[in-house]
């Protein structure tokens, strides 16, 4: 083998050996101003501006895509369904949450298809609403609903116990569901309680929680 020869191989060499060191970088989970990466085999929720695995930074995330600056170079990156599809068992939906900066997982939802915004609440016994929710939801509680008397931060309360057709949040629907309707305007949000949580599979994952199916 002459030289020349000699030098081909060389680059060649060095070309495989660069591309098998590259960072392999995959977005499997997308929130606001946050992402989910999979960077060499390793997942971690990383906040726009810091950094995750393999040195991989956010330099911006939404619902759309994220920015990352990877080995130096930033560029657009759009969710990988294929990564996505690979948490979950075959047959199985599953959704992530990310954990607000106050430390609560919120996550938009539907019930009875129509959309509601769900607070993350494993310390209630089951949904909670309160009247002007439930009001907008076509919920006549104080006819249909069994009267009961419920604990809060601020005190007892009047609610009335009432049962929801079917609760969404992300691809998971539950059919079914016990819920409290609480007089007044608490809580703000609605809670996302164990009558919804006790019927899926549930974990926390380095800031996420992850909602499966059972099935």
């Amino acid at each position: 083998m002459g030289r020349l020869e000699h030098l081909i191989v060389a680059s060649l060499l060095a070309f495989v050996g660069s591309a098998q060191a590259a960072t392999q970088v995959q977005v499997v989970g997308l929130f606001p101003g946050a992402a989910v990466l999979n960077v060499d085999g390793l997942r971690k929720l990383v906040k726009v501006g810091q950094t995750g695995p393999g040195g991989v930074q956010v330099i911006s995330a939404d619902s759309r895509g994220a920015v990352l600056r990877v080995d130096g170079v930033e560029r657009p990156y759009s969710l990988s369904r294929e990564a996505s599809a690979g948490f979950a068992a075959p047959g199985k939906s599953q959704t992530s949450i990310a954990r607000g900066g106050d430390g609560h997982y919120r996550v938009a939802g539907s019930i009875g298809g129509q959309p509601m915004q769900f607070l993350v609440d494993t310390g209630a016994t089951s949904i909670a609403l309160n009247e002007g929710q439930a009001r907008r939801l076509g919920i006549d509680f104080r006819t249909q609903g069994r009267p009961m008397v419920v604990n809060t931060a601020s005190g007892t309360a009047r609610a009335w116990l009432v049962n929801l057709n079917r609760v969404k949040v992300g691809p998971l629907e539950v059919l079914g569901v016990e819920a409290a309707v609480l007089e007044g305007e608490s809580p703000t949000d609605a809670l996302l309680g164990m009558s919804f949580l006790n019927r899926v599979r549930w974990r926390e994952d380095q800031g996420l929680l992850v909602l499966e199916s059972k099935l």
